[in-house]
């Protein structure tokens, strides 16, 4: 409880949103928010202006519309909150909670006493924290779709190691070792990966006239499953033992990796208008290209073969090709 009354204290040296207080007419104080946050005053009087004329033209689409089922009904938008689904469901079911929540009675199965347990759960917390931190960089430079893909295989084959673990005799020290380390590879895949990714690509993946409805989407899908996983573990682990508990994660990694295959754009470094050309490309062209790429970069990255470029699929600048796909009435 302590370290969340010391955050607590922090949102009021937070600044408030400049949106938020422009749609109540207060310009001054957002201008000053703002303020805060950029270089030059130069810079915050522009964003305001730009924050200005998005809100107005927002209330000229919200009028009369439901934007909730909208976010449904329109191909563009019910892209994104299905990629937006995925990433936040597939938080919860590759496992990391389960090892959050239980991880000192899964550390005490294993053979540890009660207070190696705690430690060993300490350190489980400690490296989230410490291998989240490249992704302050790789995020925008390696992709978070690329960050999945790689992540979610190495989670999925960590998760066995820990599940396959169990099988060693209770009286040898290699349980102890092989369960703590299969548990703590797979901490540094999830951390920079399916740890920050579902976040970050939630909050762009829907334009902005829906944003706020969107995220507000996500997040209670990933609350959700939170629960669901939280409150299924005790009987899971009684009924499957924990070979067949972590296998069953170990399992939707696995699953996940082609979900996000199939049905996650990469969104790093893209504009707004860019992101409408990538969530308007309809889904089953999306999938079909990435199983026919999926080979193709086996072949380039993994066995470092010399390989024809593929043609690219999107319009946006760095993907201008002869063979792009081009939505229903956008321009070549």
């Amino acid at each position: 409880g302590v370290p969340a009354l010391i955050i607590m204290t922090q949102v009021y040296f937070c600044p408030e949103s400049p949106r938020w207080l422009i749609s109540k007419g207060r310009y001054d104080k957002a201008y000053e928010s703002i303020r805060r946050l950029r270089y030059s005053s130069i810079q915050a009087a522009r964003d305001l202006y730009y924050i200005h004329v998005l809100l107005e033209a927002e209330k000229e689409i919200q009028t009369n519309r439901n934007l909730f089922v909208e976010m449904f009904t329109v191909p563009r938008n019910r892209r994104a909150a299905l990629a937006s689904t995925v990433v936040m469901f597939m938080q919860q079911f590759c496992g990391v909670n389960v090892i959050a929540y239980y991880s000192s009675n899964i550390f005490s199965q294993a053979g540890f006493s009660n207070t190696k347990a705690l430690i060993a759960s300490w350190g489980f917390g400690m490296l989230n924290w410490v291998f989240a931190l490249p992704a302050i960089y790789t995020i925008d430079t390696f992709g978070r779709r690329n960050l999945l893909l790689v992540t979610f295989p190495l989670m999925s084959i960590f998760l066995l190691v820990t599940g396959f673990a169990f099988y060693i005799p209770e009286d040898s020290k290699a349980r102890i070792a092989v369960v703590a380390l299969g548990i703590y590879l797979f901490t540094m895949a999830y951390s920079p990966g399916e740890g920050p990714v579902p976040f970050t690509y939630s909050a762009e993946a829907f334009p902005l006239y829906i944003r706020d409805i969107g995220m507000s989407y996500a997040t209670s899908v990933l609350w959700f499953f939170n629960f669901v996983v939280a409150i299924t573990f005790p009987r899971l682990l009684g009924a499957f033992q924990p070979q067949g508990a972590f296998g069953w994660y170990a399992a939707w990694n696995a699953i996940g990796f082609f979900l996000v295959l199939l049905f996650l754009p990469e969104t790093k470094a893209l504009s707004l208008e860019e992101l409408d050309q990538v969530f308007s490309v309809p889904t089953r062209v999306h999938a079909a290209y990435q199983v026919r790429a999926l080979p193709h970069h086996i072949k380039k990255h993994i066995f470092r073969m010399k390989v024809k470029p593929l043609p690219p699929l999107y319009q946006h600048e760095g993907a201008i090709g002869e063979k792009t796909y081009a939505p229903a009435g956008a321009g070549h």
